[in-house]
């Protein structure tokens, strides 16, 4: 039985001019189903470019990834939109929140694109905020929260419409220590709650501890795996 996430032989070249710069090269990878997996390494590293592939959201070069037992990378923009929204959640390190619109809003808006009656979406948008703590701030616009509230709204956000996969890039980057916990409590507890695949993307030794796979990366290759059971920590 194929993997949730099947990557073969991906790679990824820019053009800059007449240079070729190689993010990714010959990366394979397989990701299980309920499996937290870190996408570890230095700025450069591959990591992020990595993400956007399995998000769709870039093309590779060469190579095939498969989930949900499709070839992604052969859809085309619509086809990669309706399946972003049937099956992928994302959490931001800039929160992306629409600032015109308050929590409840911004929770809801994931629902509106799958034809969710209002009535429906603000009840679920209500519940995933009390969820992530924010019960008293359904009506509060993201400049009238702080980091830590506004990386809330996303999570809620991102999980709203319980999503298979989450796609966390640097989801605490912008946080001080005691939100950064609070908040990888949160997005792994949910996951785990829901048997969600999570992928998050960090260059941080604490935020990969909560991983049951730590994919160490440099120079667009796979260093290597570490499951939990041998140490999921980076030294």
């Amino acid at each position: 039985m194929r993997a949730l996430i099947e990557v073969k032989n991906l790679r990824k070249v820019y053009r800059m001019g007449s240079e070729k710069i190689i993010a990714l090269d010959n990366v394979n990878l397989s990701i299980e189903k309920g499996e937290i997996c870190c996408l570890f390494g230095t700025s450069g590293s591959g990591k992020s470019t990595l993400l956007n592939m399995l998000a769709g959201l870039e093309k590779p070069t060469k190579g095939e990834i498969w989930i949900k037992n499709r070839n992604i990378a052969k859809l085309d923009e619509m086809q990669l939109a309706i399946f972003r929204q049937k099956y992928i959640g994302f959490v931001f390190q800039s929160y992306n929140l629409l600032p015109s619109l308050t929590a409840l809003e911004n929770v809801a808006l994931p629902l509106i694109f799958q034809g969710v009656s209002k009535s429906v979406r603000e009840k679920k948008a209500r519940e995933m905020l009390k969820q992530v703590g924010l019960g008293k701030r359904l009506s509060h616009k993201p400049k009238e929260m702080s980091g830590g509230q506004q990386q809330r709204v996303s999570i809620a956000r991102a999980f709203v419409n319980k999503p298979s996969i989450l796609f966390a890039d640097e989801p605490t980057g912008n946080l001080d220590t005691h939100t950064t916990i609070e908040v990888m409590d949160m997005i792994t507890e949910i996951a785990r709650e829901l048997n969600q695949t999570l992928i998050i993307v960090s260059h941080d030794d604490e935020i990969s501890g909560y991983a049951d796979t730590v994919i160490v990366m440099r120079d667009g290759v796979i260093e290597k795996a570490v499951h939990k059971v041998e140490n999921a920590k980076m030294a």
